[in-house]
Order: structure tokens, then C-alpha cells, then sequence
């Protein structure tokens, strides 16, 4: 047997070196919280067998040799997710808690640069205490770095963050500067100010789970997208989001083989709309019963929940689902609505997936608490979005589109390219309730009956005003169509317009008030 050469026998070594991360006892204490180490997710993640790994062999500079250690806690390269090349970087919690300084912000930034330079996905597992102090300012800049990569090369490529532990202070900048994060419940937390310095400047008294745990990003401050019991979902649920999402801004999004009829007709949806319109129905309901089967994908369900926003599939094609929830708030579209439709609308506009919008609203949430906060600003970006999206764009009113939401909700003003109604759509200026005040208070104070008569107005008002063949005459409506026949009429004008293009003014970036 041929003698080893010594050369190699210490590249073996080093790389049974770099594998070892932290250390075995570090490992095992990773694996008694009920968290996998960073090659274990990434095991995960990718493909079988598909990970090459970069820079293994990097160290953290000017320590003491027998100090260092490979890789600088942090596990970056590539692999494939169902064959589509993607780069991944992967905090090691084994080694300083996953502490950021400048070499392992270094493998960050080289990762993120392949990604862009090659249009492909940058996926970021993260699980780290933060900067690293004895670092000073050169763990600031490395964070500074990654920033800046995070906000250049957004809309180029997808950038998606799962938090796996930890992400305090400064270091959660970077997934909000990302387009989806997901979280671990009872495992993952954010926050800029931990509790311990919150209860020293304001006397308030919380912990990591109540001040930034998952749910409270989910429910409460909208930053998380989406959520899972465990890492291993997550990491799962980070494979889907993938699938829906093409690899960069110049590809279109990736069409999966057909698993459900596309002239399937839903005829419950003739039944769904109640006659009497202040009842109210699930648009979750319409949605499902809409879309290829079991393709539904909702984001930040928890959060501002008078909206709803995902991604689902028409015919295995990847769609951007925009709608109000009519038994929430009764669909009434308030600042946290507004910035969750903005998000979601300027995030598929990024990556050609086209827009389907399901509209039932009486309009914005009066409110001077409302209009102190900004509703005009926030409603704003809605209308910024709409306007700016050249991607297919199709809406359809099943109810209500009352005022400024008939206008922000993709209208054809707006540049939407088909838009449709149901025989149940009211659109007009407001409700018949407030419309009747205005033009006929006068009148119904000198009624006989005022009661009567106020009934009467309105349901003039309602058949003159509150039908759809009102908008269809104008040519603001393409169609009433029947609700059972929608998931066909979606698919059909997706078809139609999957080639749309647009040329817009040169400039160098809108303007959007933020």
C-alpha cells in the first residue's frame, strides 16, 4: 500500500479540524438546547450531498494560533435546493456564540457577492450573540458590510433569513433588510435593545420571548414572515419559500407541473358573498378554493390580519396574493394593512411574479389616532406600489370597494391590466349610509318618517350606485363574472398577459413615502 503523502494527511487533518467548529463539548451543549449545529442545517437545507463549502480554513486575525479557529464561526458556499444552485451562510453558535467579527463578516460579503454576480438566492441561517466587543470597530464595520450588500442586491437576487437563536442589536438589521424571515418559536428572538437594558432606561420589565420572541414578530410587529414549531421545520419551510421564488430579477418565476384542473370551477363560491352586505364571509375561503390546491402560502398571517398576503400557484405558475379579510375589521385598511400590502406587492414586482388582488373594503380606518399616525402616508405606499408594479397585474372585487380602497386595491387607474367583479361588488365613492347623509340630511330631517325614507334613499342609492355594471358601463371593470368560474377566468388572463412589458421614465428610484 502506497504511503500517504504528509501533505495530504495535513489537509485531512485540517479539514477534520474545521468540521469540529467549536469543539465537541460546545457541540453537545448546542444539541441540549434542542438546536442543530450550522452543518447540520445546512445537511438540511440543500440537496443531499450538494454543499461545497468556501473559505474553511479562515481564522480569526491576530490571535494567538492555538487560539484560532477554523472558519471563524461561521460555515458559507453553495448547494443546490431541488437542483437550483443557491449560496448559504451558516452562523456556528459553537464558536463564540456565533459573534460576528471582521474575517467571518468577510465570508458573509463573499458569499453575497457570488450570489448577486451569479443571480442566485443568498440564504442566511442565523444564530449569533452579536458583534464580537473585542473587536471594536471592525465588527462594526463588518456588520456595515453585510448591510450594505443586503440593500444593494435587494431585487436582484431573493434573500432569505431564518433566525435560529439569537439576533440582537445591530445584527437585525440585516434580515429586515431581507425579503422573507422566518423564525423558530420558542428558539429565535430579535430585538435592538435587550431586556436587561430596557429595564436600566425605562423601568419596563419583560424577556427575550415576550420582547422579540416569534409570535411577537408574527403577531405583533410584523418583521417575521413566517413561523415553525422547530429548526427543522424551518429549514424545511425555507425549501418551499425557495420554490416559489425565481433565482434572480431577471428570471421568470419557476412553473411547476400542473396538479390541479384549470377550468375547475368552485361553485361554492355562488353561495359564499351574503345578501346582506354588513354580514361577514372568509376571504381565506376564496383564496383556497381559487388556487392550485393546497398551494397557499400566507405571510405575516398573524399580523395586521384585515389583510392577506402570499404566494400561491394558478396552473403550477407562482402568483402574489393580495386581499382584505372582510370578517377581520371588515377588511377596513389601516396603517399595519397598508405597509403589509406595500411589502408584498413591491417584493413580487421585484421578481416578475405577478399580482392577483381580491378586494372587499369600505375603505381606510377613520380614526384620529389613525390620522395622526400617518394613514395618508402609509396609505400612500399602497398607491406607490400599485402604480410602480409593471408585473401582470389582475383584481377582482368580490364585495365592497368603497373610495380610496377601491382606488389603492390594483384598480384599473393604477395600471392593472384585467380587472373583474363579482354580481356581489359595491363600487362606488362610500357606503350607502354615508352617501345618503351627505346628499339628502337635509331632506330626511323633514321627513315624515325618516326612518322609512332613509331606508328608501339607500336602496336607491344601492341599485343606481352599489352594483358592478355601474364600473362595467365605464369600462372600469373588464367582466362580472361568476364566482364559480373565477379560478378559470385568473388563469386564462394570466396567459393572456405573462409576456406584458413595460417602458417606464428613465430615473434613478421613485420616491416612496416611507
Amino acid at each position: 500500500m502506497a504511503q500517504v503523502d504528509p501533505r495530504i494527511e495535513v489537509l485531512r487533518a485540517m479539514r477534520t479540524r474545521a468540521m469540529g467548529g467549536g469543539g465537541q463539548d460546545k457541540i453537545d451543549r448546542q444539541h441540549a438546547k434542542g438546536k442543530l449545529t450550522a452543518r447540520e442545517r445546512l445537511d438540511l437545507l440543500l440537496d443531499q450531498g450538494s454543499f461545497t463549502e468556501l473559505e474553511p480554513f479562515v481564522v480569526q486575525q491576530n490571535v494567538p494560533e492555538d487560539e484560532a479557529v477554523l472558519g471563524d464561526g461561521v460555515v458559507t458556499g453553495y448547494g443546490t435546493v431541488e437542483g437550483r444552485t443557491i449560496y448559504v451562510y451558516a452562523q456556528d453558535f459553537t464558536v463564540m456564540g456565533g459573534a460576528l467579527g471582521e474575517m467571518h463578516s468577510r465570508k458573509i460579503c463573499r458569499v453575497m457577492d457570488l450570489a448577486a454576480a451569479n443571480g442566485c438566492p443568498i440564504v442566511g441561517l442565523i444564530d449569533s450573540g452579536g458583534a464580537r466587543i473585542q473587536e471594536g470597530v471592525r465588527s462594526l464595520g463588518g456588520y456595515a458590510e453585510i448591510f450594505k450588500r443586503n440593500a444593494q442586491y435587494s431585487g436582484v437576487v431573493p434573500q432569505i433569513s431564518l433566525i435560529l437563536g439569537p439576533c440582537a442589536g445591530g445584527a437585525a438589521y440585516s434580515p429586515a433588510l431581507t425579503d422573507m424571515i422566518i423564525m423558530v418559536e420558542k428558539q429565535s428572538f430579535m430585538f435592538l435593545t435587550g431586556p436587561q437594558v430596557i429595564k436600566t432606561v425605562t423601568g419596563e420589565e419583560t424577556d427575550f420571548e415576550s420582547l422579540g420572541g416569534a409570535q411577537v414578530h408574527l403577531n405583533v410587529s410584523g418583521t417575521a414572515h413566517l413561523i415553525t414549531k422547530d429548526e427543522q421545520s424551518a429549514l424545511a419551510l425555507a425549501r418551499v419559500v425557495l420554490g416559489y421564488l425565481p433565482s434572480n430579477n431577471v428570471e421568470n418565476v419557476p412553473l411547476k407541473p400542473a396538479t390541479d384542473d384549470p377550468q375547475r370551477l368552485a361553485e361554492a363560491l355562488n353561495s359564499l358573498v351574503p345578501l346582506d352586505p354588513s354580514k361577514p364571509y372568509s376571504m381565506h375561503s376564496v383564496i383556497e378554493s381559487v388556487v392550485d390546491q393546497g398551494s397557499f402560502l400566507e405571510l405575516q398571517a398573524g399580523f395586521a390580519r384585515n389583510s392577506i398576503v402570499g404566494l400561491a400557484r394558478f396552473d403550477g405558475m407562482t402568483v402574489g396574493i393580495l386581499a382584505q379579510e372582510p370578517s377581520v375589521m371588515a377588511g377596513v385598511i389601516d396603517i399595519d394593512a397598508a405597509d403589509k400590502l406595500c411589502r408584498t406587492v413591491r417584493l413580487c414586482d421585484a421578481f416578475n411574479i405577478p399580482l392577483v388582488t381580491f378586494v372587499d373594503s369600505p375603505g381606510f380606518l377613520p380614526g384620529v389616532g389613525q390620522e395622526h399616525r400617518g394613514i395618508i402616508r402609509h396609505g400612500a405606499k399602497v398607491l406607490f406600489a400599485y402604480s410602480e408594479a409593471t408585473v401582470p397585474k389582475i383584481s377582482v372585487v368580490t364585495r365592497k370597494a368603497y373610495g380610496g380602497a377601491y382606488v389603492v386595491m390594483s384598480s384599473k387607474y393604477l395600471g392593472t391590466d384585467i380587472n373583474y367583479a363579482w354580481p356581489s361588488a359595491e363600487i362606488a365613492v362610500m357606503g350607502p349610509e354615508g352617501a345618503t347623509n351627505i346628499l339628502h340630511g337635509k331632506d330626511l330631517a323633514k321627513a315624515e318618517d325618516p326612518q322609512a325614507e332613509r331606508a328608501r334613499l339607500e336602496e336607491e342609492y344601492r341599485q343606481r350606485y352599489l352594483t358592478p355594471y355601474a364600473a362595467a358601463h365605464a369600462g372600469y371593470i373588464d367582466e362580472v363574472i361568476e364566482p364559480a368560474e373565477t379560478r378559470k377566468k385568473i388563469i386564462a388572463a394570466l396567459r393572456a398577459i405573462q409576456n406584458k412589458a413595460e417602458q417606464r421614465l428613465p430615473r434613478k428610484h421613485g420616491n416612496m413615502p416611507v
